[in-house]
C-alpha cells in the first residue's frame, strides 16, 4: 500500500506568520473556486428559507399567562379572600389565561350537588343490614345529578333505599372519577375575560372521555400520557374529539401519544414550573425564567402558579409582565401556525454542506488522508441522523464550516474575518436543512450535538499534519521528547476542553455556579446573553493567529478558536429558539470576542517582551 505523501496540486508558499509560528500553512486545491462558488450559489436558497423562518417566527411573538386555578382557590381561602376576586386582581397584574381541571365527584360533592358517604358510615348511620361497609354511597342533593352519573362509566352500580333514601351504590371509591367540566364556572371566566385552558383527567372507566370537552383553545393533559395513549382506537377518537382545540406540549415533560395528536392539530409551547423548584425560586428569578422561555424558546404559554402569599405572586405577576414588554412579547390568547418546510428550497440547500465537505477533505496537506477523513465525517453524521439527508447534511453543515476556514487560511489575524464569514454561512444551511415543523416545536431536536463541538477540533487538527509520509509524522511524534512544562499544557488543554465539552448543555454535574447565573440571569434580562464559549473561544482564535507566542503555543490557540466557530452553529442548531435571537446571541459574542481578541494580542506582546526584556541591560536586549 502505496504511504500518502502529496497532494494533488503543489500549494504556493505561505506568507510570513509571525515568530516562532508552528502551524502548517493552509493547503489550496484548484477546485476550491468552483467549490467555493458552488457554497455560495446553494447558500441563497437556504438565505430565502432563512427569511421565510424569520417571517413565521416574528408572527409568533405572542405568549399568555396562564394561571392554575385550583391554586388560586386554596391561596383565597388562607387568607379569606373570594378566589374570583382575587383571581381579578391578578388579572390586572398580567393575567389574560386560567387553567381549569376537569371536575370530578369529589367537587360535585364540595359543592353541595351529592352526598357521598362511606358504607361503614352510612351503615353506623342507619343501622341498615342492606349497606356494605365496603362499598360506596351517593345521593343526589341537586335532583338527578348522581342518577346521571353511572352511565358515564363501566363500573356496575345499583340503586338502593337505605332509610327511605334513594342512594347509588358503588363497588369502589368514587370519588376522584372524572365528570366533565364545571360549565357554569366556565361561563363566568369567559364572562370576565379569560382564555381558558381545559386539562382532562384520564381514568379508564370512562365510557367517552373527551365527548363532553368545553369550547377552549388549548388543551392540557395531565400525567405521562395523554388520554387514550394504550389503545390506538381510543386515541384515535381523543384525536377526532380535539377538534380545533390545540394540545399542549410541556416543556421537558414527555407525554406517550402526544406526538399523534399533534401530527394532527400541532402543538402550543408550554413553560411550566414544577411547584416544588418554585418554592426555591425568589419571585425575580421565576420572572426571569418565564420571560427567557417565552422569548428565547417559543414558550406561547406560560402556566403560572401562585406563591404561599399574594404579595409574592403581584411580584411575579408584574415582574413578568414588565419583562414580557420589554421582549416585544405580547400577552394575549396565541394564534398557533405551524412552521412549513419548502421541500424544493430545502433539496437546493443539499449541495453547500456538502461542497464544503468536499472542499475540506481537498484543502488537506495529504489530500488522499482528507478525503477519507470527510467521506467519515459524511457518514458518521448520516448514521446519527438515520439517513434522513435534511437532517444528516444539517450536521455535516454544523461540523464543517467551523472547521473549514482555518483549514483554509490561517496565516494571519485577518483569517479570523475568513473563518467567521464561513460560519455564519453554515448557520444558513443548519437552518435551512433543520428547522423543520417537529424540531421548532422540540419535538425532533438536533441529533448530533456534541459533534458539533468536538468534530471540528478534529477536523483541524488533523489539518496540521505536515506534507510527509503519515509513517514517518507517527515515529516523530512518538520520539518527540516531551518536557514537564509540556505535559502541564495538555493536561490542562485536555481539561479546558472537557469542561466546556460537558457544559455544552448545562445538564451534566459541570454545571453553572450561582456566581455565573446571577450574571446570566443579569444579562438575559437587560439583553440576549451571548454564549461564554464564543466569548472565551474568539480571542484565543485571534491570538493564535496573530503569531505572537512560538512553538505549538500559536496551534493550541487557533484550536481554541474552533470551539468559538463552532459554538456559533452550536447556538443555531436550538430550532426552537428563534432566529433572530441565536442572531443577537452569535453577534454579542462575536463582537465581544473580536474587541478581547485584539486587546489580548497586544496584552501578549507587551508580557512577552516584558519577559524577555526584564532584569537586562538595553545593550542585552537590541542584541
Amino acid at each position: 500500500m502505496c504511504p500518502v505523501t502529496q497532494p494533488a496540486h503543489p500549494t504556493p508558499p505561505a506568507p510570513p506568520t509571525g515568530p516562532g509560528l508552528t502551524v502548517p500553512p493552509a493547503s489550496r486545491h484548484r477546485l476550491t473556486p468552483l467549490l467555493l462558488g458552488l457554497i455560495l450559489l446553494s447558500a441563497i436558497p437556504a438565505l430565502i428559507l432563512a427569511v421565510q423562518r424569520v417571517q413565521h417566527e416574528q408572527a409568533q411573538k405572542t405568549a399568555a399567562l396562564v394561571m392554575d386555578y385550583p391554586a388560586v382557590v386554596t391561596q383565597a381561602r388562607r387568607f379569606g379572600r373570594d378566589p374570583l376576586d382575587l383571581l381579578a386582581e391578578y388579572q390586572r397584574q398580567g393575567i389574560n389565561g386560567v387553567g381549569i381541571y376537569e371536575d370530578v365527584i369529589g367537587n360535585l360533592a364540595q359543592r353541595g350537588e351529592v352526598y357521598l358517604k362511606s358504607g361503614a358510615d352510612l351503615r353506623a348511620e342507619t343501622g341498615d343490614a342492606a349497606v356494605s361497609p365496603r362499598n360506596f354511597y351517593l345521593r343526589s342533593l341537586k335532583p338527578g345529578v348522581a342518577e346521571a352519573l353511572p352511565a358515564r362509566y363501566t363500573i356496575p352500580t345499583r340503586t338502593v333505599q337505605v332509610d327511605g333514601q334513594t342512594w347509588t351504590e358503588w363497588p369502589t371509591d368514587p370519588t376522584f372519577l372524572p365528570v366533565g367540566p364545571d360549565e357554569a364556572l366556565i361561563g363566568t371566566l369567559k364572562a370576565r375575560g379569560f382564555m381558558l385552558v381545559y386539562r382532562p383527567y384520564a381514568d379508564d372507566a370512562v365510557r367517552e372521555p373527551g365527548a363532553d370537552w368545553p369550547d377552549v383553545p388549548f388543551v392540557i393533559f395531565n400525567g405521562e400520557e395523554v388520554i387514550g395513549a394504550r389503545t390506538p382506537e381510543l386515541l384515535a377518537k381523543i384525536n377526532e374529539r380535539l377538534g380545533d382545540r390545540v394540545p399542549a406540549l410541556i416543556e421537558a415533560t414527555p407525554q406517550r401519544g402526544l406526538d399523534t395528536l399533534i401530527a394532527t392539530h400541532g402543538a402550543v409551547r408550554t413553560f411550566s414550573v414544577n411547584p416544588a423548584w418554585q418554592q426555591r425560586l425568589d419571585p425575580i428569578t421565576l420572572a426571569s425564567k418565564y420571560n427567557l422561555a417565552a422569548r428565547e424558546r417559543s414558550m406561547r404559554l406560560l402556566y403560572v402558579r401562585p406563591y404561599p402569599t399574594i404579595n409574592e405572586t403581584s411580584d411575579l405577576l408584574s415582574r413578568t409582565s414588565d419583562l414580557l414588554r420589554k421582549s416585544g412579547v405580547t400577552v394575549t390568547q396565541p394564534v398557533i401556525e405551524p412552521f412549513r418546510e419548502n421541500t424544493l428550497l430545502r433539496t437546493l440547500s443539499l449541495i453547500g454542506p456538502v461542497a464544503a465537505l468536499l472542499l475540506l477533505g481537498l484543502s488537506y496537506p495529504l489530500v488522499r488522508l482528507g478525503l477519507l477523513i470527510a467521506a467519515a465525517s459524511g457518514a458518521l453524521a448520516l448514521v446519527m441522523n438515520r439517513f434522513d439527508p435534511y437532517a444528516g447534511v444539517a450536521l455535516i453543515a454544523a461540523v464543517t464550516f467551523p472547521a473549514l476556514g482555518l483549514v483554509l487560511r490561517r496565516a494571519r489575524v485577518s483569517d479570523w474575518f475568513v473563518a467567521t464569514g464561513l460560519s455564519l454561512t453554515g448557520v444558513l444551511f443548519v437552518s435551512a436543512l433543520g428547522a423543520t415543523k417537529d424540531s421548532v416545536l422540540g419535538l425532533d431536536p438536533f441529533r448530533g450535538v456534541g459533534l458539533t463541538l468536538l468534530l471540528p477540533l478534529l477536523l483541524v487538527a488533523a489539518s496540521f499534519l505536515p506534507r510527509q509520509d503519515l509513517r514517518k509524522t507517527i515515529q516523530d511524534v512518538y520520539n518527540a521528547p516531551i518536557k514537564l512544562g509540556d505535559i502541564l499544557i495538555m493536561v490542562i488543554a485536555a481539561g479546558v476542553f472537557a469542561l466546556v465539552f460537558l457544559r455544552r448543555g448545562n445538564a451534566t454535574g459541570a454545571s453553572v455556579s450561582d456566581t455565573e447565573a446571577k450574571i446570566r440571569q443579569d444579562l438575559q434580562d437587560t439583553l440576549v446573553r451571548p454564549r461564554f464559549k464564543e466569548m472565551a473561544g474568539h480571542p484565543l482564535g485571534l491570538v493564535g493567529l496573530s503569531g505572537v507566542l512560538p512553538g505549538y503555543f500559536g496551534a493550541l490557540l487557533i484550536l481554541g478558536g474552533v470551539v468559538g466557530q463552532s459554538s456559533i452553529l452550536n447556538t443555531f442548531s436550538h430550532f426552537h429558539t428563534p432566529l433572530l435571537i441565536s442572531a443577537q446571541r452569535c453577534f454579542l459574542g462575536l463582537g465581544v470576542g473580536l474587541i478581547a481578541g485584539l486587546i489580548a494580542i497586544q496584552v501578549v506582546r507587551a508580557a512577552l517582551h516584558l519577559w524577555r526584556t526584564h532584569g537586562k541591560a538595553p545593550a542585552e536586549v537590541q542584541a
